[in-house]
């Protein structure tokens, strides 16, 4: 591991707004926070938003940033990434960021029923060969189903047009409902200060000419979800 790694892993140990959970401590067992995270952590009512495979944390910081009045997490397990997006918060004193390092599919350990109003997924692998890995996949929809609110969002901003075409056959499949569609976000007719955040990666993606889809959907936290047939 190279030194400045070592060194941001040494720093995001001090930062009081980053979790780091051992895995022994939630591996099929409920972090400390869970149920608690607006009481304990925000201490706040505050309507709590997830970005999962933050990154760097662009669009954490970016939304928290517009939007003061909700608390926004952002989750990866890459810490070496997270500390920039970590650092940023602490320099420009926000209150209503979090960061959570920990595997995805660990999610439920660390929130309960209804604690969760809305989720980003921004630019995540495709797994274009493994459905069952993708963060839009019936297995994944099935962790978020246990802590969404009650027709609680996901966003979907992505550069993959497979998978956003597999997560908009999976939505109406399910017959979910869908408030936003596009798979080609700016050349769209669509103003919102939310989608104008770009990520490095997003950055990169647009300098190659690559277009950018977005679907925004919600989840019914109810329905027995059923999973698309790959062509």
């Amino acid at each position: 591991m190279g030194k400045m790694k070592l060194v941001r892993f040494a720093e995001m140990d001090t930062f009081n707004h980053v979790v780091q959970a051992p895995f022994d401590e939630v591996f099929q067992k409920d972090y400390k926070l869970k149920g608690n995270w607006n009481k304990d952590f925000f201490k706040n009512s505050n309507p709590i938003i997830l970005e999962l495979g933050c990154g760097k944390g662009e669009y954490t910081i970016g939304l928290a940033q517009k939007y003061p009045d909700y608390n926004f997490i952002g989750i990866d397990i890459k810490g070496a990434r997270m500390w920039r997006g970590a650092k940023t918060a602490i320099e420009t004193r926000m209150n209503n960021v979090g960061f959570l390092r920990t595997r995805i599919d660990l999610i439920n350990s660390f929130f309960a029923e209804h604690e969760v109003a809305e989720i980003w997924i921004t630019f995540p692998d495709p797994q274009p060969k493994k459905e069952y890995k993708r963060l839009t996949s019936t297995r994944f929809l099935g962790y978020y189903q246990k802590f969404l609110v009650e027709n609680g969002i996901i966003h979907l901003k992505t550069d993959s047009a497979e998978l956003h075409a597999y997560t908009k056959k999976l939505v109406e499949l399910n017959k979910l409902e869908i408030d936003i569609c596009t798979d080609n976000l700016y050349n769209s007719q669509i103003a919102d200060p939310m989608l104008a955040i770009k990520t490095f990666y997003e950055q990169k993606f647009l300098q190659k000419g690559k277009p950018i889809t977005y679907l925004k959907f919600k989840l019914d936290i109810h329905k027995k979800l059923e999973e698309p047939e790959e062509e």
